[in-house]
């Protein structure tokens, strides 16, 4: 496997300025060398299953994590984290939600559909940025993954 294979986080997060504020701490946190951003729920189904663009990439290559936002155009969150855990190959990934909603509805769904963690994104730039680096550091770096 070559390092262009791997891929350690990947985020799907449709909002911009969000993005590109994880991508900076990731960044800061030297943690970016294997990130892709993907701006939608299909782009991130295609990404994971080989579909679309994607048609070429390697699926048996998968990230250490995904951070997932959920609301976005095209397949909100929700639908991509039901497609992840239904499907044996990707199941096992760690998924953590991202978002700004502090909807019960939301959590408890995420959970019920095999979230490993449900985290609302930090209003303030340096709780936000302490945040992203804190996951990327469990989940890239601390946690013991193996499909």
């Amino acid at each position: 496997m070559t390092k262009d294979n791997i891929v350690e986080i990947l985020l799907v997060e449709d909002n911009k300025h969000d993005a590109e504020l994880a991508i900076l701490a990731l960044k800061e946190a030297k943690l970016f060398n294997n990130v892709v951003w993907l701006k939608d729920g299909k782009e991130a189904l295609d990404f994971l299953f080989g579909r679309g663009q994607y048609l070429e990439r390697d699926v048996n290559h998968h990230p250490k994590v995904i951070l997932l936002d959920l609301k976005m155009p095209k397949v909100d969150g929700l639908e991509v984290l039901q497609e992840i855990r239904a499907n044996e190959k990707t199941r096992k990934i760690p998924v953590v939600v991202l978002t700004s909603s502090r909807e019960d509805k939301d959590i408890i769904k995420s959970y019920e559909l095999g979230v490993n963690s449900f985290i609302v994104k930090p209003v303030d730039f340096d709780q936000f940025t302490k945040c992203v680096k804190d996951i990327g550091y469990y989940w890239a770096l601390v946690n013991q993954f193996s499909l």
